[in-house]
């Protein structure tokens, strides 16, 4: 994420790449908001940060483009014994079903979406709370 760019923007930037690259033509606004159930209008204004998608709107959103939630915010390294607890996190779950591996993924990224959400709220000027 560009130093300049704040997170409301960055995610609006995201909403529109993901939106015009999906599938080989991408999808317009209209078939984005008919797959998650929302008006055309508001497609528009998350995308233009107008307004901010909630969490679960990101939830929605990362199912219809077939993306990962944590591609709507900006990657963060972790630590070497972050990265062990991971590591052990694989291992048990290659001992999984594909399902629930495929569920299990889709909880740890929201689990992650949600701390970078909360954590992004707090950081905001309070004129734009």
């Amino acid at each position: 994420m560009p130093s300049h760019e704040s997170m409301r923007d960055y995610v609006a930037r995201r909403i529109r790449e993901l939106r015009t690259k999906h599938g080989k033509t991408g999808l317009s606004q209209e078939q984005l908001a008919a797959k998650v159930n929302v008006g055309t209008n508001t497609i528009s204004r998350w995308e233009t940060g107008t307004y901010e998608p909630t969490l679960d709107d990101l939830e929605k959103l990362s199912r219809a483009l077939n993306a990962s939630i944590l591609d709507f915010f900006p990657r963060h390294d972790k630590s070497d014994a972050k990265n062990q607890k991971v590591v052990a996190l694989l291992r048990a779950a290659n001992q999984l079903d594909e399902s629930d591996v495929d569920e299990l993924r889709r909880w740890a990224e929201f689990r992650t979406a949600r701390h970078t959400y909360r954590s992004k709220r707090k950081t905001r000027p309070p004129n734009e709370r």
